[in-house]
């Protein structure tokens, strides 16, 4: 009992203290607010009051000595009576920055679908021309145009790479930007660590451009029967039919050019070996013996010129003894296109736009964007020059040579080129 009386007196006192402490409060501030420290409501319409504008230097800090609700009244006044125009004002201008922003973002929208089915129609007519050309329609006669895909020998697969993880297929032409699109494929693939991760490259760009051409990091449809034995064959068909197919093309003549000033226009000891020294041996009419690193016959001047170039080329000798290398081997012997219905068919001279509309297409564009570092540009308005040298009975034998390539591709007949 004396416990429970203890806990009424503290009670009653407690009160009584507070109704004390209420009584006080009411006379100092005139009135009764529930929530003295809220920011008035009006507040809200301002945004741009921060810390150095004026809305905010009119308040005074919070303290006890500076009744609140005064301050807020005081801060109203100020808000309604010096800086409410100006506040409309900027709120119109939000709204037209808005509304611009929403027609800007409207307008993208309405360019990237125009964007897109224009590329789109661009690559049906490619695909459309293609299938032409290998029915026979073109009267553009070429071997191994009507042989099955069966038949193709393995050998002549090894520039098909396969990435399963994304299901894609890309067949490689040299000196068509296939440096760039091999590192995308390693990094699609994940076939490549880099040494200062130690987890696969992530961005194109970081991988080292000669490492891409080592062949033993990319699965071809040449290394299936390695894999696969005898299932190889059936494997391919089925990843024909369901992967992305694409492949990326250039002017023949164009390319010819650029492989010329990559491979024989400076040093290169591998190619100054294999194949230079045969161009100078046979049609250099050279007294003595060539020099034996390709170092060596630069320094003395002496290297292949094109039109030594374009003279072996021409020259049944050398299909005889080898085929064409890869750098100056016709696409569709390369490729395929007859066999293998790509679904995407880039042009070197339209890359940038080509390739981001690929990506997305393959819908890896999130994971990566096409590296954008310096690529050979060899210029087709250079081709009249590089070829002004050559008698016009070989240019007209070489575009014989190349002209599966030119129908296939929609590449005009250089008729300049021709008939000078």
């Amino acid at each position: 009992m004396g416990t429970w009386r203890g806990l009424r007196v503290a009670f009653i006192l407690g009160s009584l203290f507070m109704i004390l402490l209420i009584i006080v409060y009411w006379d100092d501030v005139g009135g009764f607010n529930l929530y003295p420290l809220q920011e008035p409501k009006h507040e809200s319409l301002h945004p741009r009051a921060t810390a150095g504008s004026p809305h905010s230097t009119s308040r005074p800090q919070n303290s006890s000595s500076s009744p609140v609700p005064t301050t807020a009244r005081s801060t109203t006044l100020v808000s309604e009576e010096t800086g409410g125009a100006a506040e409309e004002l900027t709120e119109e201008e939000g709204k037209e920055k808005q509304e611009q922003r929403q027609q800007e973002t409207r307008e993208d929208e309405e360019k990237g679908r125009s964007r897109t089915i224009a590329d789109n129609m661009e690559q049906e007519d490619r695909k459309q021309r293609i299938m032409g050309v290998c029915s026979g329609k073109d009267a553009v006669e070429f071997p191994g145009s009507t042989r099955p895909f069966e038949q193709i020998p393995n050998r002549e697969l090894d520039h098909l790479i396969v990435d399963d993880t994304h299901q894609i297929i890309y067949c490689y032409v040299p000196k068509v930007a296939c440096t760039n699109w091999k590192r995308v494929m390693v990094v699609l693939s994940q076939s490549l660590i880099s040494p200062s991760s130690g987890k696969p490259y992530t961005d194109p760009e970081a991988v080292p451009p000669d490492l891409v051409h080592n062949s033993s990091i990319h699965l071809t449809f040449a290394k299936f029967w390695r894999h696969y034995g005898s299932l190889s064959r059936h494997l391919m068909a089925l990843k024909l039919q369901h992967y992305t197919k694409f492949l990326f093309v250039r002017d023949p003549f164009v390319r010819l050019i650029s492989a010329f000033r990559n491979k024989f226009g400076k040093p290169n000891e591998d190619f100054y070996k294999q194949f230079g020294s045969v161009m100078l041996r046979r049609y250099a009419n050279l007294s003595g013996s060539l020099p034996e690193t390709a170092a060596e016959a630069f320094a003395a001047g002496i290297k292949p010129t094109f039109q030594q170039f374009i003279t072996y080329l021409l020259d049944p000798e050398t299909e005889r003894e080898s085929i064409f290398n890869e750098h100056w081997r016709q696409v569709y012997r390369l490729c395929h296109p007859c066999q293998v219905k790509y679904d995407f068919i880039g042009r070197l001279e339209s890359l940038e736009t080509d390739a981001e509309h690929l990506l997305k297409l393959l819908e890896v564009d999130h994971l990566l964007h096409f590296p954008s570092g310096a690529r050979n540009r060899t210029a087709a308005s250079w081709e009249r020059d590089w070829f002004a040298q050559i008698p016009i009975a070989m240019r007209r034998e070489l575009y014989k040579l190349y002209e599966p390539d030119f129908e296939l591709f929609g590449y005009p007949k250089p008729d300049s080129t021709l008939h000078q």
